[in-house]
């Protein structure tokens, strides 16, 4: 079970802590988009992490020929959330639904994109504000493996050192393209400690950081889900945004802070 508190005034105390830029602030910091794999894990892909067992909100965004860039959660029947940095265009990629094994099509269901709508503020050059919606063409049929998350109010802040969770099919230690989900079990960190891995003007409080405990979202896991438990129930509290370039594990990720955009969220929701 995870500890869920009021954000209350901790805006700028917030305890958490990500593709290659330089930032001119503080520090230089080299780091890459997680759009393949998680180092650590197990398969559910994950680097030191296991296989997951079916994570039904789980989604694949795959190209016209079936291959696999980047991840997503389903968050109601025709909304899945993402990462901006995906650049997910309409006509051109593909959400896949239901699907654990990549090697087998029983019982997925494959959805076309009507709109991507990417945060309006979305900064490629910092990585500030990577979130993006699709909406898909039609409404997905939930069963008993494909199912929505829920989504932590904007109130909500994680305390660090809370045991989470993160899925994808990302590059892992021993598999560039991972035919079974991948996952791993990742504490959260503070912003503090973050930023003292990071850079204090490179960590936003509309990120939250994950990791640097032997495992590690990597690359083709970008825009899944970090998720966290709370009596009996799934949240998704993170998507996977940037970390080290070599997605060293004893190196914090950077998620986006999913409770940071709920408002955006159920706007863009509400008006399209």
């Amino acid at each position: 079970m995870i500890l869920i508190i009021s954000f209350l005034a901790l805006v700028s105390s917030t305890l958490g802590f990500r593709h290659t830029h330089t930032h001119t602030h503080t520090h230089t910091h080299i780091y890459i988009y997680f759009s393949n794999f998680i180092v650590g894990g197990h398969n559910a892909g994950i680097i030191n992490g296991n296989e997951a067992t079916p994570w039904p909100w789980q989604v694949s965004i795959q190209t016209s020929r079936g291959e696999h860039f980047c991840g997503g959660s389903l968050i109601s029947t025709n909304w899945v959330l993402t990462a901006a940095h995906c650049s997910v265009q309409t006509g051109y990629h593909y959400v896949v639904l239901g699907q654990y094994d990549r090697g087998s099509n029983e019982l997925v269901q494959v959805k076309k994109i009507a709109k991507v709508i990417t945060h309006p503020i979305y900064n490629t050059q910092t990585d500030y504000n990577d979130i993006a919606l699709l909406k898909l063409s039609s409404a997905v049929e939930m069963t008993s493996r494909i199912s929505p998350i829920c989504l932590p109010s904007s109130l909500t802040n994680i305390l660090p050192g809370t045991r989470c969770v993160t899925t994808g099919w990302g590059v892992t230690e021993n598999d560039l393209n991972p035919r079974f989900l991948q996952q791993a079990t990742l504490p959260i960190v503070s912003q503090a400690q973050c930023r003292r891995f990071w850079g204090k003007n490179t960590i936003t409080d509309a990120m939250i950081c994950a990791g640097a405990s032997g495992a590690s979202s990597c690359e083709g896991d970008s825009g899944g889900p970090l998720m966290c438990e709370s009596s009996g129930v799934w949240y998704q509290v993170g998507i996977v945004s940037w970390g080290h370039k070599s997605c060293s594990t004893d190196r914090p990720v950077a998620y986006t802070r999913v409770s940071y955009f709920r408002k955006w969220i159920d706007e863009i929701i509400r008006v399209n």
